[in-house]
């Protein structure tokens, strides 16, 4: 076996550019991680290959944070050892919608349900001019590209140093973030087109570099913007940092799981 890494920790975002929450165990399927970016907001300003509203937009999403009533019933689906069986392109049953409902802490320190008009006006609020603004909800993903992404901790200690400021790794959004045994930053580039087994029975193909837009410039507590980020990135990586991954294997993957690169 070619053990390359282990995992140092795993994220959702059920909200589409809303804060994440750490996990201490994920499920990853051919839709994406379950319950990640189960529902988005949609403007009507927006394109329509891109129809979201996200921090792009309205800096201060990223200190939104949304909980799940029932957290305990939004780790796996119901059916997870069918769904550990499923062919590729097969979706996991999701829960009872009701199970899955989620309420929002604002950075005033509000709790609103996700449906809730008042949240709607509060995200509107200082974008000119305001768009309309709505729910979306989806059972896959509302990932902007692939439903997995995948970070190594030495490719962010590479970008700092590069930068010289500190750079949260929280900053790149990213499910899965790998610790690697090389000092060398941006080592996942090189699983592109190769295939990683994580834990026991999940395996994802790593398909893409991943490229980057204005929301890592952000500080993901303040909203705060700082264009080096961004800018190193595009100068000295091609505009890329971190990888996509398909889903070949559904399963559960869990923090410090190995991470296995296969042949």
């Amino acid at each position: 076996m070619n053990m390359v890494g282990t995992v140092e920790s795993l994220w959702r975002y059920p909200v589409k550019s809303m804060r994440g929450e750490e996990m201490d165990e994920i499920f990853a399927g051919f839709a994406g991680v379950y319950g990640d970016r189960l529902y988005a907001f949609g403007r009507s300003t927006a394109s329509k290959g891109f129809p979201y509203l996200t921090a792009r937009d309205q800096r201060q999403m990223l200190r939104y944070r949304p909980r799940f009533r029932q957290p305990e019933k939004t780790i796996a689906p119901p059916n997870l050892a069918e769904a550990e069986n499923m062919p590729p392109g097969a979706t996991p049953l999701y829960g009872d919608p009701a199970e899955l409902l989620l309420d929002v802490e604002t950075p005033a320190g509000t709790t609103l349900a996700i449906d809730d008009r008042a949240l709607i006006e509060l995200l509107r609020a200082g974008i000119d001019p305001a768009p309309e603004v709505t729910l979306m909800r989806s059972e896959r993903a509302l990932t902007d590209c692939r439903p997995l992404s995948l970070i190594a901790l030495q490719s962010v200690r590479k970008l700092a140093e590069e930068t010289g400021i500190v750079v949260d790794k929280r900053r790149f959004r990213a499910n899965i973030y790998l610790d690697l045994p090389t000092a060398e930053g941006f080592a996942e580039d090189g699983f592109v087109g190769r295939a990683l087994r994580i834990g026991s029975k999940f395996v994802v193909s790593i398909v893409d570099r991943d490229p980057r837009c204005m929301v890592i410039t952000l500080d993901p507590d303040t909203g705060d913007k700082t264009p080096a980020v961004l800018k190193t990135v595009a100068q000295a990586h091609g505009g890329m940092i971190g990888v996509y991954g398909a889903v070949l294997a559904e399963g559960m993957v869990h923090k410090g799981d190995s991470v296995e690169l296969l042949d």
